[in-house]
């Protein structure tokens, strides 16, 4: 007996997707996958080479943040001991508590030991400093020499 306006569905009913049936409309097809691929290594190519373009001057740039930061903790330094360390102290007194002449030393001044630059090779420290000033912080740049121009040339506190 049907009653009016009463609609049948059939729950339960699922219609199945036969994946062993491989139609030219499921997935990706060779050729498809060919030139994504291609697509990606033109864009990764690109991108790749800007970068490594740009790794010198991030270097240089890396250097005058790390002398910058390096000039703030040695005026915090000052402020705390009444003097700038000694050139035989050198800038591991920012960080460790030199064994003489820092009665008030209430460091550590940096996060971290102080780093090599970014050429992997030590900061130089100078008391007294260039030009009148009462320090100097030298990296030699990327050939690790005294001089240079461009790549090699010198980054200093008191120029540059």
């Amino acid at each position: 007996m049907k009653r009016k306006g009463v609609v049948k569905r059939n729950i339960g009913l699922v219609r199945r997707h036969n994946f062993m049936n491989n139609s030219s409309e499921d997935g990706w097809t060779f050729m498809e996958t060919l030139v994504v691929i291609t697509i990606v290594m033109i864009l990764s190519g690109t991108v790749g080479y800007r970068v490594v373009r740009n790794i010198p001057q991030s270097r240089i740039a890396a250097a005058k943040s790390q002398i910058d930061s390096f000039m703030a903790a040695l005026e915090s330094y000052y402020i705390d001991c009444g003097s700038y360390p000694t050139e035989a102290q050198g800038l591991d007194a920012l960080w460790s508590k030199p064994e003489s002449g820092s009665e008030f030393w209430a460091g550590p001044y940096v996060l971290k030991k102080i780093p090599l630059d970014p050429w992997r090779n030590p900061y130089i420290y100078r008391v007294p400093g260039e030009n009148g000033f009462p320090y100097g912080i030298i990296s030699y740049g990327e050939d690790g020499k005294e001089g240079g121009e461009g790549n090699d040339a010198d980054i200093t506190s008191w120029g540059n």
